[in-house]
C-alpha cells in the first residue's frame, strides 16, 4: 500500500490550500478515509473523515473550515482547507479512518505527508 499526500505549502493565514491523497495498493472505495495531521512535539490528530458512502466527520477545531471528499474512480482523497490558522501548521497525512477500522486490522503504513505552514 502507498499512500501519497500533496498540496502542502506556505500560506498566509486566513488563506486556503487544497491537500490530495493518492492511495494504491488497496481496496479504496470500500475503505472510509481520513486526513490526520502533526505538529512538532504533538501527537497526531485526526482532523476529518469520509465513509465509503460519503459521511463526512470533522474536528471541532477545523469544522466549517475544512472539507474533505473523494473520488473513488481515481482513488484519490482531497482536503479543502480555508481560513487557515498558525494553529493548522503540521505534516498532513491521509490514511484510512482509524476510527472505523476493525479491531485488530493493521493501518496501511504511513506515507511522508505533506506540509503546511500558515505565516501570521
Amino acid at each position: 500500500v502507498q499512500l501519497q499526500a500533496s498540496g502542502g505549502g506556505l500560506v498566509q493565514h486566513g488563506g486556503s490550500l487544497r491537500l490530495s491523497c493518492a492511495a494504491s495498493g488497496i481496496i479504496f472505495s470500500t475503505n472510509d478515509w481520513a486526513w490526520y495531521r502533526q505538529a512538532p512535539g504533538k501527537q497526531r490528530e485526526r482532523v476529518a473523515a469520509i465513509t465509503s458512502g460519503g459521511s463526512t466527520d470533522y474536528a471541532d477545531s477545523v469544522k466549517g473550515r475544512f472539507t474533505i471528499s473523494r473520488d473513488n474512480a481515481k482513488n484519490l482523497v482531497y482536503l479543502s482547507m480555508n481560513s487557515l490558522k498558525s494553529e493548522d501548521t503540521a505534516a498532513y497525512y491521509c490514511n484510512v479512518d482509524w476510527n472505523t477500522i476493525p479491531p485488530g486490522t493493521i493501518m496501511p503504513l504511513w506515507g511522508q505527508g505533506t506540509q503546511v505552514t500558515v505565516s501570521s
